[in-house]
């Protein structure tokens, strides 16, 4: 499946906005998708996921504040983000993930990221 991340943007904070992750490709529905971000010196980090069967699970960084969903009718995933501060600054990637034992791994390619801006 390929996916393609989009709607980022510049924001205040305190702002909110949402990311889509659109897919392409027979097998969304049976996939589970991985929001990660990667900020400007510091490593790609997963923040978010949906299994398969829409349940849910995010970082503590963002626990609270950012909500995933899925549309598997329009093969979409989506980020709602709120409560936005300047540290979410950074380019936000989807990707398929894997549960290999007790942790996420992405899987094929990053695809082309989006990037949110969040000014203080």
């Amino acid at each position: 499946v390929q996916l393609q991340a989009s709607g980022g943007g510049l924001v205040q904070a305190g702002g909110s906005l949402k990311l889509s992750c659109a897919a392409s490709g027979s097998t969304f529905s049976t996939n589970a998708i991985g929001w990660y971000r990667q900020a400007p010196g510091k490593q790609r980090e997963l923040v978010a996921l949906s299994s398969s069967g829409g349940d849910t699970n995010y970082a503590d960084a963002v626990k609270g504040r950012f909500t995933i969903s899925r549309d598997n009718a329009e093969k979409t995933v989506y980020l709602q983000m709120n409560s936005l501060k300047p540290e979410d600054t950074a380019v936000y990637y989807c990707r398929v993930v894997l549960l290999l034992g007790s942790r996420w791994a992405g899987v094929g390619s990053w695809g082309q990221g989006t990037e949110l801006t969040v000014s203080s």
